[in-house]
């Protein structure tokens, strides 16, 4: 397991985040969530980041939640929840327009019940916003649109 984890790390990092491109004109563009972007004669790499990651384990939640410098979104779904699968897409939606500003982690109960246990989990869909590894908001259930958008724009704001 730990194995696959490192693995799965290893190539979300070499081939998502970090792309690099040799070019021998001056152009820019856009493809894929990632900026390409080249000058003549050079290499030049750029660094994407996603917004959005599902938590691996405790080790993997502490490090990209608790002890991040961005306001964290934590979704805590199931596979088998129908409100879930709603909320899901248009609460990404919702952390993609703040560019940059906010990420997303997802947390599956069937698989870390001791995280939903920790956070007070007992409905899902339920959202929880942390900043500095302190819990600043939360909500249990669908959202329309704007509501998700406020929402993420007050975790944003304190």
């Amino acid at each position: 397991m730990a194995h696959r984890l490192f693995i799965h790390r290893l190539w979300n990092v070499t081939m998502k985040e970090i792309h690099c491109l040799a070019a021998s004109t001056a152009t820019s563009s856009y493809k894929n969530g990632i900026f390409f972007i080249s000058a003549s004669n050079s290499i030049t790499c750029v660094s994407h980041r996603r917004s959005s990651f599902n938590v691996q384990d405790k080790d993997d939640f502490t490090e990209r939640v608790i002890n991040s410098k961005l306001p964290v979104l934590i979704d805590f779904h199931a596979q088998w929840c129908g409100p879930c699968k709603i909320l899901g897409p248009r609460l990404e939606k919702a952390v993609a327009k703040q560019i940059g500003n906010v990420a997303m982690a997802k947390v599956d109960i069937d698989d870390h019940t001791d995280l939903a246990i920790e956070y007070g989990v007992s409905a899902v869909p339920t959202v929880i916003g942390m900043k500095g590894g302190n819990v600043i908001g939360q909500f249990v259930g669908l959202k329309d649109d704007d509501e998700l958008d406020s929402f993420v724009s007050r975790i944003i704001g304190q």
